[in-house]
């Protein structure tokens, strides 16, 4: 692993905005299932390289491009294979007047059904949907959570769309300078939303600093990611047909791995058959549906989130001040 810390850093070093050809590297495997999505060595290419901190990744089918953020920057930026590296959207996450620190900008993305962006919004603390098609994109948002009985928000931070059209988001404090003692903080939780037509419920006051959130495809778990060094857990919670949460349940503890490698749980995705692909201590970690860990992808640096592209046969991970592409088993 030293030697694609090296190759990294050479590529930070040249500024690089193309795809480059990476390290062949050995999968972790821990259950031969895993042999189904990845090679026993995978190629890892950095795409992307020059940001702060880049979070977020969302592939666009129709154009076969992707975006994600670079959160204290304040921007979205899109890459394609075709078209390389471009700004799409500034700004991200914070529309106001009077210049602030911290993490001001976009932080998770996704589609609506209706196929619009939405974004977390850590500097405006909501959930918003972009008013441009994806196409033309411009700073015009509509607020589709911004409070919660009449308390602002800390810094919505990742959203999943569940299949009927409700989003589920994550409100951790990490958008406040202060975090969870800064004084502009309003919500005494940090807590687990959601949006259905219109009206914001609270459904998990429980988690420290919840972060990445998914839902397997069936549409009746979400898995939310605990990012707190203390409590770095995975969780799982089912969704019954009055749309109340119950058995709430550790997916995954990954409190051992953390104090060997560090890196909290972050982001994660599902596919379509049920695996999930979870930033987490040391790269990314491939669970099925039920939180077996079916392998580990090692990676330099900490990894805050991934993506898919339609066909499922791409990773792109956003990996600390770059964004890198894995080529999945055809």
């Amino acid at each position: 692993m030293k030697n694609i810390g090296l190759f990294c850093f050479l590529l930070l070093s040249l500024g690089c905005a193309r795809p480059h050809t990476g390290k062949i590297v050995q999968v972790e495997i821990l259950d031969p299932a895993v042999k189904n999505i990845l090679d026993e060595q995978v190629e890892i290419e950095v795409i992307v390289t020059g940001f702060v901190w880049t979070e977020g990744p969302l592939w666009l089918a129709e154009s076969k491009t992707l975006i994600f953020s670079d959160v204290p920057n304040n921007v979205i930026h899109s890459w394609s294979e075709a078209g390389g590296v471009k700004k799409y959207l500034e700004p991200s996450g914070y529309t106001g007047a009077v210049p602030r620190g911290g993490e001001t900008g976009s932080n998770g993305l996704a589609l609506s059904l209706e196929n619009t962006l939405l974004l977390c919004q850590h500097g405006d603390r909501r959930v918003a949907a972009m008013d441009a098609p994806l196409s033309a994109p411009r700073p015009a948002f509509i607020t589709l959570a911004g409070q919660f009985e009449g308390k602002k928000f800390n810094s919505p931070n990742d959203v999943a769309v569940r299949n009927n059209g409700d989003l589920y988001f994550t409100d951790p404090p990490y958008g406040l300078m202060g975090l969870d003692k800064d004084s502009t903080k309003e919500t005494p939780v940090n807590g687990v939303y959601r949006i259905s037509k219109g009206t914001v419920t609270l459904l998990v006051d429980s988690l420290s600093k919840p972060n990445g959130i998914a839902f397997l495809p069936d549409g009746k778990t979400f898995i939310v990611a605990n990012s707190d060094g203390a409590k770095p857990i995975w969780y799982a919670f089912d969704v019954n047909e009055q749309d109340s949460v119950y058995n709430a349940r550790i997916f995954y503890d990954a409190t051992e791995a953390f104090k060997k490698e560090g890196g909290g749980p972050d982001g994660l995705k599902v596919d379509k058959k049920g695996n999930v692909f979870a930033t987490g201590p040391g790269g990314i970690w491939i669970f099925n549906a039920s939180g077996k860990v079916l392998g580990k992808i090692k990676l330099e640096g900490r990894v805050s989130n991934c993506a898919l592209d339609t066909e499922e046969r791409t990773l792109f991970v956003t990996n600390a001040d770059r964004v890198l592409r894995i080529k999945l088993k055809k």
